[in-house]
Formats: structure tokens, C-alpha cells, sequence
């Protein structure tokens, strides 16, 4: 197919035509981006300048950190400036790349849960293996193999994006650039491309969360031969883990893996995956977590830390 187009932007409808709701909305999605990249950057410092950086677990969580600030950066920012104007516009250039850039680091944020899921898996299931299981070098390919992941997740998406034919409605029902809603004001039959989309992005997302769920699954299981005192520790980690990946995968299974339409609730679904989910990540590991609490406290109140270990 080769692309076609007599429109340079798109008008994007947002989350509501209510002005008042927008302005509610401007506040609230603005505490919450601000509360995410304060999170997000006090997990990524706290990290990198403690001893818990030479972990698996929390050398990971960095990366998580980082692939949350970079991943809803994409879309907030946007979301929130245009609450503020009546006509919504986006370039066709920038709404190519806001596709890429979704499915880049949404890509990469799946593949960074696994690698999560496998170091605890190691930990609680091998745990007299772990230490050579989860050897940095590992831990590096791992990561390198989630942005690789990313890449080969969003490159087809964009390739398929960008080929289609734009040459009326230029009108998107939805607060940014997305497959399926570019897909319904594309002039052509878009039924093979919408096939394709739920063949990558729909299987992905379901296949990484079968593998997840067994994952758990099978550490929730190991977990009875354990103390006590190891059950509650390794719980404590396990259903923080657990927790963000009902919250990104759920409503990201929900508008990828179906047939090709769109409807009204996608909006607040993707709401979950876009802004909630990395905002929430920073407390679901941090307040059930006495190492991450620890390590807080001493990078950040090293006077106080030093007088409670003094005591």
C-alpha cells in the first residue's frame, strides 16, 4: 500500500467536551504527572546511589522507573496542555512518533515485568542458584533484550501506521495518537491492518500475562515451604508485583485484544496504562518495602539514618 495523504493534522476530541470537567481534569492529571515524575526519579536516585543497585530486583526497578517517566512523558505532557485549549491539534508527523513512542516503551515495560517476574522466580525457586542465575551479565542481557523487544514491537506498528491513507475526517475520537482510532478515519479497508494489530499488540500483551500469572503462580505455590518470616518477605515483594501487572496488562488486553474498533471506555482504560499504573508504581514498591524504605531514608536523611543506627 502506498500512503496517501491530503491532511497535515489531526483533531484530537479528547476525554470530554464539558469545560468544566476539563479544567477538573487539567488539576488532577497535572498532581498526578507531577506525583509520577516525583516517584518515579526519588525510586531512580535512591536506587543508584545505595547498595540496592547492585541487586536484581531493584536493579530492574530502576529500569522500570525510568521506562515510567519516558512511556507516560509520551502522552501526559500533551493530554494536559490541550485540556486547557478548546481546538486540540496534533501534527501528522507528531502523531506518527507518539505511536512509535507508545509502543516503544510500552514494549520495553513488558518485557522489564518478565524479566522482574524470572529474578523472583530465581530468588524464591533457586534461591541456592540465584546469586548465578541473576549475575549482572544476565541482568544487563535482560535488559537489552526488553529494548529490543520494544523495538521489534513498535517498528511493524509504526511501519503499518504510516502507510495508511489519510484524506478526509482527520477527526480522532480519543486524548492521543493510537492504532485503532487512526485506523476508523482511514480512508481504506483497514480490516488486514486491524488483524495484524491484535496479532502483535493484543498476543503480546496476553501472552506476557498467561506467562506472568503461571509465573506467580508457581511462586505462590514454593511459597509453603518457606518460614514464616520468608513467606511474609517474599509475599510482601510478590503481591507488589502483582499489582502492577493487573494494572497495566488488564486494560491493555481489553482495547488490544479484540476485534478492531473503538469504543467510549477505551479512553479511561488506557487512562490505567498511561498515567495511573506508572504513577502508583513508586508506592506499591516502596510502601510495603523495608529495604526500599531503608535506602530512602539514608540517601535522603542521612542525619537522621545515623542517629537511628547509632541507637
Amino acid at each position: 500500500m502506498t500512503s496517501q495523504r491530503n491532511i497535515s493534522e489531526f483533531i484530537l476530541l479528547g476525554l470530554s467536551y464539558d469545560q468544566s470537567i476539563q479544567i477538573f481534569c487539567f488539576v488532577i492529571f497535572l498532581l498526578c504527572y507531577v506525583a509520577l515524575l516525583a516517584g518515579n526519579l526519588l525510586i531512580l536516585i535512591s536506587i543508584r546511589c545505595s547498595p540496592l543497585f547492585h541487586q536484581p530486583m531493584y536493579y530492574f526497578l530502576i529500569h522500570l522507573s525510568l521506562i515510567d517517566i519516558c512511556y507516560t512523558s509520551t502522552v501526559t505532557p500533551k493530554l494536559i496542555g490541550d485540556l486547557l485549549v478548546e481546538r486540540k491539534i496534533i501534527s501528522y508527523d507528531n502523531c506518527m512518533l507518539q505511536v512509535f513512542t507508545m509502543h516503544f516503551f510500552g514494549g520495553i515495560e513488558i518485557f522489564i515485568l518478565t524479566a522482574m517476574a524470572f529474578d523472583r522466580y530465581a530468588a524464591i525457586c533457586k534461591p541456592l542458584h540465584y546469586v548465578i542465575i541473576m549475575n549482572r551479565t544476565r541482568c544487563n542481557l535482560l535488559v537489552l533484550a526488553a529494548w529490543a523487544g520494544g523495538a521489534l514491537h513498535s517498528f511493524p506498528q509504526l511501519s503499518m501506521t504510516i502507510q495508511l491513507p489519510f484524506c478526509g475526517p482527520n477527526e480522532i475520537d480519543h486524548y492521543f495518537c493510537d492504532i485503532f482510532p487512526l485506523l476508523k478515519v482511514a480512508c481504506t479497508d483497514t480490516y488486514i491492518i486491524g488483524v495484524l494489530v491484535v496479532a502483535n499488540s493484543g498476543m503480546v500483551a496476553l501472552v506476557t500475562f498467561i506467562v506472568l500469572s503461571v509465573s506467580y503462580g508457581v511462586i505462590l505455590f514454593t511459597l509453603r515451604n518457606l518460614s514464616a518470616e520468608g513467606r511474609r518477605k517474599a509475599l510482601s515483594t510478590c503481591w507488589s508485583h502483582i499489582t502492577v501487572v493487573i494494572l497495566f496488562f488488564g486494560p491493555s488486553i481489553f482495547i488490544y485484544l479484540r476485534p478492531p474498533i473503538t469504543l467510549p471506555e477505551d479512553k479511561i482504560f488506557a487512562l490505567f496504562y498511561t498515567i495511573i499504573a506508572p504513577m502508583f508504581n513508586p508506592l506499591i514498591y516502596t510502601l510495603r518495602n523495608s529495604e526500599m524504605k531503608k535506602a530512602m531514608r539514608k540517601v535522603w536523611c542521612p542525619s537522621v539514618f545515623s542517629k537511628e543506627a547509632c541507637n
